[in-house]
């Protein structure tokens, strides 16, 4: 007899089921909320690889599970499954953790590690899935059906606790932690190997204590081979065999007539599965397109405190703890006391209404987020800004073009860039300078951003050109660099970054620095002279152009914006975040709940497994928009939200036309023993479950 807990009827061995759940929950969530970024920081590629890269690894975790399910149920059993495939998934996380090491080869060997990682993730994550939740559910005694009931829920409070908590720590651990010179994503990748190496320990722990079922043969296997030899036969059949009133009915030779009954019920709901992806296709771009956003908004909150771009995915685990009680105890008793029919149809279809809905909220906040932007000049185009380091104002003429028709004062930071012809040959200018006219001259390159330096010479004012960047830093924070118009080379120490700026108007590269305020930075122009400079805020998005120039005999600095901080907070994001947890209360929670109330009790894994499929196939949705459609990002969201509003109406159609099976009747009705079934050459019409017919059967 399995040991119990003191003085309860749960078994002891479920403590170790749970805690293996909460610590592969961390090691799974806490790894996938910095993946986004870490293609994009780490490994440099562009959003749309990176989008297409995370989908098709969430969408590999999802096939997985079916994997994972024929071998548990005819093969190895749930138990070795786990241990085998944890083996796996350990292995996986210590690649890409290796793979996150600057030091180890270059980038095509840290790619290589990071797929390998990832597909070995995919296997065991995916694998395991099918099997631990049930694996739990065997430990207690048919008797005990209501302490496996409590199990479950405190076995998804353990989900979303690991969900949550992974999500606000490894951020942290990437962004805080410097190592190797940049953000940490070894140690990001590191804690949640280590918490996968405990989960299986853990598991290993209480296999004394675990209750084993042996594979008994996977439904799975039996329903699409039935569902092959009715295909088979009834393209193969003569024109002189008598029709079918269905065509699995073509099976019967072989199968019987109760497993043939039941796969039509299952067939019934599984059709209703077919438009289901889009919605998964809106929610798992949390990760990916609503990180990536959130990168170029402000994540200050208040003066001390940052949230990380990743972080916050970590509302999603929150609300969903929260939404659910006050939905089953608020929400629905409130709806259903309007006298108003809430089916779990109806339900699934509003959660598709809220789903859209946040994506029009995601629309709105990337329409004001690109305001900030600077767009990148066509073809045929370069931009040009003027930054002016000589004595006095300068008069500029740009041949053909009536840009900059004002004197440029000196010192002033430039209002924005103008959009110029690039016609490949050399661009000569005409400057004036207290009326002495000069002319200088550069060769720009089509779709490049310039700054153009005016600076005193020998002719009164001359100019260099140097290129700009004004893409936004992929990780949201601030981008760096200096003009030297002092007379002497320059040192400055911002937080942990050493510029060496040398005299003669020279420009130090861009660099990223961390966003704050930098009141007191030093600067070092001798070995023995040093002061500091003021740079007051660097803000989220912006990139900075700093220009030194000696005044008294003490350097002093000059801060230009080439590219606008971002002025968007994050806390806009949130009410998307609200909008598509609803939407998961309600289509998620609602849509399992209802798969199971309309198949028969061996039926539900093949639910299980086509509900998967959904989740995967909604994945390919986003991993095919991301590389093919090449959309602005706010036209993008709009799409997604207007192709779930198509769905929508398309659900709402198909459930119209769909009765429900009477729960109370799915066992009743199969009670007899499969022989008794077929003693009598046919299957009585009493046989067959008996279907509402009511108005309220309706959508």
């Amino acid at each position: 007899m399995a040991k119990k807990l003191w003085g309860t009827n749960y078994p002891t061995s479920i403590c170790f089921i749970v805690v293996n759940e909460f610590c592969e929950r961390f090691s799974y969530y806490g790894m996938k909320a910095v993946l986004t970024l870490y293609f994009l920081t780490y490994l440099h590629w562009d959003k749309d690889r990176s989008t297409a890269v995370y989908h098709a690894f969430s969408s590999l975790c999802y096939f997985t599970p079916i994997l994972g399910a024929l071998i548990a149920d005819s093969w190895l059993g749930k138990f070795k499954t786990i241990v085998y495939l944890s083996l796996v998934y350990v292995v996986g996380h210590v690649v890409k953790s290796v793979g996150a090491i600057p030091t180890v080869g270059d980038v095509n060997v840290h790619i290589s590690l990071s797929m390998l990682g990832l597909i070995l993730i995919a296997i065991g994550t995916g694998g395991i899935k099918p099997c631990v939740a049930a694996f739990g559910g065997d430990q207690f005694d048919e008797e005990h059906a209501s302490e496996r009931q409590k199990f479950f829920s405190i076995f998804y409070m353990s989900i979303n606790a690991g969900s949550l908590l992974s999500t606000v720590i490894t951020p942290i651990l990437r962004g805080d932690v410097k190592c190797f010179g940049g953000d940490c994503y070894a140690l990001a990748f590191g804690v949640p190997a280590l918490l996968m190496i405990v989960a299986l320990v853990v598991f290993m722990s209480g296999s004394v204590l675990y209750k084993r079922t042996p594979p008994q043969g996977n439904i799975l296997l039996e329903v699409c081979s039935c569902i092959g030899f009715a295909i088979k036969k009834r393209w193969t059949s003569s024109k002189s065999e008598s029709k079918r009133k269905h065509w699995l009915d073509w099976s019967e030779e072989k199968y019987s007539r109760r497993l043939i009954q039941e796969i039509k019920m299952v067939l019934r709901v599984l059709v209703l599965y077919i438009p289901l992806p889009m919605f998964w296709a809106l929610f798992d771009q949390q990760g990916s397109r609503w990180t990536l956003q959130a990168t170029r908004m402000n994540m200050a909150l208040g003066d001390s405190f940052i949230i990380k771009p990743d972080q916050l995915q970590m509302l999603n685990a929150l609300l969903i703890l929260l939404f659910i009680p006050v939905f089953d105890l608020l929400v629905y008793p409130l709806v259903g006391f309007c006298r108003i029919n809430i089916t779990p149809l109806r339900k699934m279809a509003t959660g598709m209404i809220f789903a859209a809905l946040a994506f029009v909220a995601a629309t709105l906040v990337e329409v004001n987020v690109v305001r900030s932007v600077v767009e990148p000049a066509p073809g045929g185009r370069f931009l040009l800004q003027v930054i002016n380091v000589a004595d006095g104002d300068v008069m500029l003429k740009v041949p053909g073009s009536d840009a900059f028709p004002d004197p440029v004062p000196r010192l002033q930071d430039p209002p924005s860039y103008e959009t110029l012809s690039a016609s490949g040959d050399e661009l000569k200018l005409q400057l004036s300078f207290n009326g002495r006219p000069s002319e200088c001259s550069f060769r720009p390159a089509q779709r490049e951003a310039y700054s153009l330096i005016l600076y005193p010479d020998a002719t009164g004012v001359g100019c260099r050109a140097v290129t700009d960047h004004i893409k936004k830093n992929e990780d949201g924070n601030p981008l760096l660099r200096f003009l030297n118009a002092a007379p002497h080379s320059v040192n400055l120490t911002v937080g942990a970054l050493t510029f060496h700026v040398t005299s003669g108007f020279s420009m130090s590269p861009n660099s990223t620095v961390d966003r704050g305020r930098y009141p007191d930075v030093s600067c070092c122009s001798a070995p023995d002279f040093c002061s500091h400079v003021d740079l007051g805020l660097l803000d989220f998005g912006a990139s900075y152009t700093v220009v030194l120039t000696e005044e008294a005999g003490k350097v002093v600095a000059h801060k230009m914006e080439d590219v606008e901080a971002n002025d968007v907070h994050i806390a806009w994001q949130i009410p998307q975040y609200v909008l598509l947890t609803m939407g998961e209360v309600m289509f998620s929670i609602t849509g399992l709940e209802f798969s199971y109330s309309q198949a028969p009790g061996n039926m539900k894994s093949v639910l299980q497994a086509g509900w998967l499929l959904t989740v995967a196939f909604g994945n390919v949705v986003v991993l095919i928009v991301a590389e093919g459609a090449g959309l602005e990002q706010w036209k993008e969201f709009l799409l997604f939200a207007g192709l779930l509003l198509a769905v929508f109406f398309i659900f709402s159609f198909m459930a119209y036309f769909y009765t429900y099976v009477v729960p109370d009747q799915l066992d009743k009705k199969y009670q007899e023993d499969l022989d008794g079934d077929e003693e009598d050459g046919d299957v009585k019409k009493s046989d067959n479950l008996q279907l509402k017919k009511t108005g309220s059967s309706r959508l």
